[in-house]
């Protein structure tokens, strides 16, 4: 009974943190990345669809992103996309490909996004308490209907803690991992 409970939190968590990277990833970090733009909405036919499902996003350059989408007649929509981001990024087209070129980020701009990165890690660590909060209730609702014992609920009480624990300590690690590679010149 405790074991699927934890087996539940776990996977719960862990889909805190894939969910923390995946969103970590599209942040600007002054190097080109196609994390960057593959997860933009872009209006085509008359739905909403993410750019990576539209083009081959490549990386020819450090500091330049290309976009080739797989219809040509995509090309205005996805730069109406990327001009309607806040990336602050202009596209520049041949009439076949999507060019990006990523600016050296400001100190001031490299601030912001830290500020952002650590909104977002706390929206994590949020996410992994709330898990636990769920998951303790549930362990009281066993124990009232006499499913677990006193010492059982203790028991996994402890080890939730240490899981909760485990998955913030890993969300600390990215966000530091972020920020650094945030505030590298």
């Amino acid at each position: 009974m405790l074991r699927e409970l934890m087996q539940d939190a776990d996977g719960r968590m862990r889909g805190a943190i894939s969910s923390l990277e995946s969103d970590l990833a599209g942040y600007r970090t002054g190097r080109a990345s196609p994390q960057l733009v593959e997860r933009l909405e872009v209006e085509m036919y008359g739905q909403e669809m993410h750019l990576i499902q539209m083009a081959v996003i490549s990386v020819p350059e450090p500091q330049q992103l290309a976009i080739r989408p797989y219809d040509v007649s995509a090309i205005s929509a996805i730069e109406r996309a990327i001009l309607k981001s806040n990336l602050g990024l202009t596209p520049n087209n041949d009439g076949k490909i999507i060019r990006l070129n990523l600016p050296r980020l400001t100190e001031e701009r490299r601030r912001d996004l830290t500020r952002l990165v650590g909104k977002r890690v706390e929206e994590a660590k949020v996410a992994v308490r709330n898990v636990r909060r769920d998951i303790l209730g549930d362990m009281r609702d066993f124990e009232k209907e006499s499913l677990i014992t006193e010492d059982d609920l203790y028991s996994g009480q402890e080890d939730l803690q240490e899981l909760t624990d485990k998955y913030v300590k890993q969300i600390d690690e990215l966000a530091s991992q972020k920020e650094k590679e945030i505030m590298e010149v």
